[in-house]
């Protein structure tokens, strides 16, 4: 009888470690799609609710900061209209906070799109870059600079300003920076944003900075400061191709 108890036990024993390893699956017990379209009647609480906000940001978003006089083209040429001009706006911060800030750099993937001619309004910069990046200051050693140019030269040409660059047979022929030849053993100071600065976009040239400086400044708001500085001075946005990167093949 004792050797019947403990096999009971056993077995209830058993049958309870396995039901603890049982797991639980989700199933589907209905299925049923519901359609998005212009049958699905408004909550209108909710509408009411964010209506007010919607016009708002409208408003924001549709104010003019600015003209300009061409289209800004995006493009993957060594140089763009849209990239000078951005380049050209992060160098005049930079210098606003450092002015010993000698070059900016950007990348072509960063600036997402371009600005048509006439008015630009807000949102046409939350286009250009909406990402929440922010303005970023380093201080290079010539050597890395020279290694900068390197990544521009493989990389087609990157926005920048400040500097004069020739590639010819995808190799650095001449690089200057502020018209003067770079020093290997002398320091520069670059403005650029914080994802670079982390080595987005493969950027490599920034992985061993002597000094780094992060701004809360957004390069957005730094777009719109620059074209309402230019605006207050009765001046349009007049990017130019000026050969600052120079590719001969």
């Amino acid at each position: 009888m004792k050797r019947f108890m403990r096999g009971m036990t056993l077995l209830a024993l058993t049958a309870l470690l396995a039901s603890c390893k049982t797991q639980l699956q989700p199933t589907i017990s209905k299925e049923q799609y519901y359609s998005i379209d212009s049958t699905l009647l408004a909550d209108s609480t909710i509408v009411n609710y964010y209506l007010p906000y919607k016009g708002k940001l409208e408003a924001e978003m549709n104010r003019v900061i600015g003209y300009a006089d061409v289209a800004l083209a995006k493009s993957s040429d060594a140089e763009s209209l849209v990239g000078n001009f951005f380049t050209d706006a992060l160098l005049w911060k930079g210098q606003q906070l450092d002015p010993a800030v000698q070059v900016s750099f950007a990348t072509k993937g960063g600036i997402r799109s371009g600005l048509k001619a006439g008015d630009i309004s807000v949102g046409n910069i939350f286009e250009l870059m909406p990402f929440e990046n922010a303005v970023t200051i380093v201080t290079l050693s010539g050597a890395d600079m020279l290694r900068m140019a390197d990544f521009m030269a493989k990389t087609s040409g990157q926005p920048a300003a400040g500097i004069q660059l020739l590639i010819e047979d995808g190799k650095v022929k001449e690089f200057l920076v502020q018209g003067k030849p770079v020093d290997p053993q002398a320091t520069y100071k670059l403005v650029t944003y914080d994802y670079l600065a982390n080595g987005g976009d493969y950027v490599t040239f920034l992985d061993q900075v002597i000094d780094r400086k992060d701004y809360t400044q957004r390069v957005r708001e730094t777009l719109m400061e620059y074209i309402s500085a230019q605006t207050k001075q009765g001046k349009h946005i007049q990017a130019k191709i000026d050969g600052r990167v120079r590719i001969i093949k």
